[in-house]
Order: structure tokens, then sequence, then C-alpha cells
């Protein structure tokens, strides 16, 4: 039988009847808790087969920026409001407040003077959800792009 591993893409090989028995550890598939699995962090030398693992690191890493879609529009944070609320400078001129979604809450730790990527609600275009932070490379990545102007943000 073949399970699909925790790392997207790659496959793993696992006998049968050995997904989610208590005497194979429990747990749902692939057996319990941390059992052969290392002591977790990424990649290569604690067992987890990330993307460098098994081969010579390159020089450079590939990034990939993430490029607005037609309803998203940049903006720079210029307050933390509190109760996951931002006030936006937006690239249009006009000055926003942000939301922060549930789901970037944990992820995106955003601060005064980071550039975000936003899409403002139809109901109200003076109010939006936050779509995307990037980081300082990234916003240099877009200004050398003309996605930015030059004077737009760090």
């Amino acid at each position: 039988m073949i399970g699909i591993s925790n790392n997207i893409g790659s496959f793993q090989a696992s006998p049968a009847g050995s997904h989610g028995h208590r005497a194979t550890g429990g747990r749902g598939r692939g057996g319990g808790g941390n059992r052969g699995r290392g002591k977790g962090g990424k990649g290569g030398a604690r067992g987890g087969g990330g993307y460098h693992a098994g081969g010579p690191m390159p020089d450079m890493e590939q990034m990939r920026v993430r490029k607005p879609l037609p309803n998203e529009i940049f903006g720079v944070v210029t307050a933390l409001l509190g109760a996951s609320r931002l006030r936006v400078n937006c690239i249009d001129g006009k000055e926003r407040i942000a939301r922060i979604p549930g789901r970037m809450k944990r992820d995106a730790w955003i601060k005064n003077g980071d550039v975000i990527l936003m899409v403002p609600w139809e109901i109200d275009p003076l109010k939006g959800d936050v779509a995307w932070r990037y980081t300082r490379i990234q916003v240099e990545w877009l200004k050398n792009r003309n996605f930015l102007p030059r004077n737009f943000g760090y």
C-alpha cells in the first residue's frame, strides 16, 4: 500500500495492515507519535528529507513571490490597532483598516512598515482582509520588476 507522507509530493511505502491498529502504535495512519521520524526541524540532518536533503546546497535559493490578483491591492502598515486590525496606507492613496484572518494570525507576524497585499471588502471598500505579507527581499524584487514604485514601503 502506498501512503502519502507529510512532505508534499513525496510518497512513502507502508506494509499492508500497518495503519491504525493499536499493536502498531494506534494514532491513525503511519504509526504513533514521533516514532521513527527524527526530532523535527526542517529537512536534511534531522531526517526530514526536505528541499536540500541528500544533495549539496545551492549558492542561491530560488524564491517565489506572490503577485497581486486583480482584486488585491498593495499597502504599508502604519499602525497596529489591536484585535487583529491594522491601519494601512494603500498604493491608491486611500487609508484602510485591514483585518488579519485567522489562518494568518499565527503564521505571519505583521509589524509597522511591513508591505502587505490586501483584499478590500465589497460592502465597505475602506476595510479589507490581509492576503499576504512580503519580506524585504520580496519587496525589492517587486520594485525591480515595477510592481511597486521605488518610494513605496521599506
